[in-house]
């Protein structure tokens, strides 16, 4: 049995005669940057998770570039993250030449923990170590912001965020990449923060065939900083540039893929509850795995079911031979790879994430497969721990 870690052509049959229309209709116009499909996706998508304005951008990592930049960060600010994410998240922030501060997660959600968080703020604004591990020049440092993860498709805690928050003036931005469709208390992802940011990479859970994203939010102003920021910094016109920005612009041909796929969208993430509720139903009662939890209120957009095992690597060698693909989110914490080494942090600092990451890894969840194949997934997992 071939079964595929995120089936993309059985989507693609399924939508191909919508895709090509809209390919085609690019190609009649000729509006390759910004055409018209960019503001139908932007008020379609806007609509659907609640908020007053969207910008559609080149990639998940240039909206988060793009909602810092909007807030003016920069050199001597701080920016509380988790070290357990993808890169992207914390690149932005040293691109800029502001500091990543790490903040532990939760082991139950894997989001940044609320706890943590406040910990963190509070040795920040006490300047010492001795409360929690921040990095090296914090004398220097002074707290701006958060950018909390929505990891594997689950909304963090924003209400216990935003009380760590609120009396200390930070902004918050949510990294929804990985939890567009997700809900939070009845409320869409992307619409839980200041600013949010997601990514349309072809593995997320609403995906194009190339790179994009887009930045949400309901501050008129910050929306004419994003809308400038895009576009190189531009005022009223073309030639006309009024801040520092970047080539931050979404492909025509990428939206009118999006706005097909977005046609089944709710469809597929109600699909992919079933089948982690299959998943998790198999696997719950097993000692040795661990299954995701979801928080009361929440929904899960399901970009990854993620198990935490002590036996993850034979698993997933058991599972490589079973022709089952598996894949490990992320083997290595932010704060001990070697681009983030100048911050100075050690082994030890964040314990829970290096614990997970040491055993958790993800199996296939995408709307089609079969259930004979999720049956054949959860049988060979059992097997394997057996």
């Amino acid at each position: 049995m071939a079964i595929q870690f995120i089936d993309l052509k059985r989507q693609q049959e399924q939508l191909s005669e919508d895709i090509y229309n809209n390919i085609r209709k690019v190609l009649d116009h000729g509006q390759y940057i910004m055409g018209p499909e960019i503001k139908e996706l932007e008020q379609k998508l806007g609509s659907y998770v609640g908020v007053k304005h969207a910008v559609a951008c080149s990639s998940g990592t240039d909206a988060l570039l793009m909602a810092l930049m909007a807030y003016g960060v920069g050199q001597g600010d701080a920016i509380f993250t988790s070290p357990f994410t993808f890169i992207s998240t914390a690149e932005v922030i040293s691109l800029l030449g502001a500091t990543p501060v790490f903040v532990d997660i939760d082991p139950d959600t894997f989001n940044i923990d609320p706890s943590m968080l406040h910990k963190a703020i509070q040795a920040l604004e006490c300047k010492s170590r001795e409360y929690y591990p921040l990095p090296d020049g914090y004398e220097g440092l002074r707290p701006r912001g958060i950018i909390a993860v929505d990891l594997f498709g689950q909304p963090a805690d924003y209400d216990s965020i935003v009380k760590s928050v609120e009396t200390n003036d930070l902004f918050v931005i949510e990294d929804a990449a990985q939890s567009f469709g997700a809900e939070y208390k009845g409320r869409k992802t992307c619409s839980l923060a200041d600013i949010s940011a997601t990514s349309f990479f072809p593995a997320k859970p609403l995906g194009c065939y190339g790179d994009a994203g887009m930045v949400f939010t309901d501050n008129e102003v910050l929306y004419d900083w994003l809308a400038s920021i895009r576009v190189h910094g531009k005022g009223t016109y073309k030639y006309d540039n009024i801040r520092i920005g970047i080539n931050g612009r979404c492909d025509t041909l990428q939206a009118a893929i999006l706005l097909a796929k977005f046609k089944i969208f709710q469809e597929e993430i109600q699909e992919k509850q079933t089948i982690a509720q299959r998943y998790s139903l198999a696997l719950k009662a097993t000692p040795s795995l661990k299954t995701p939890h979801i928080q009361d209120g929440c929904l899960s957009a399901w970009a990854q079911y993620s198990i935490v095992s002590n036996r993850k690597d034979e698993i997933m060698i058991s599972l490589k031979d079973a022709g089952i693909p598996t894949a490990v989110y992320y083997p290595k914490p932010l704060h001990l790879q070697d681009a983030f080494s100048y911050l100075g942090y050690n082994p030890g600092n964040f314990p829970v994430s290096e614990e997970i990451a040491g055993r958790i890894f993800s199996i296939p969840i995408h709307p089609y497969l079969t259930e004979e194949e999720q049956k054949y997934i959860t049988d060979s997992i059992l097997s394997a721990v057996q």
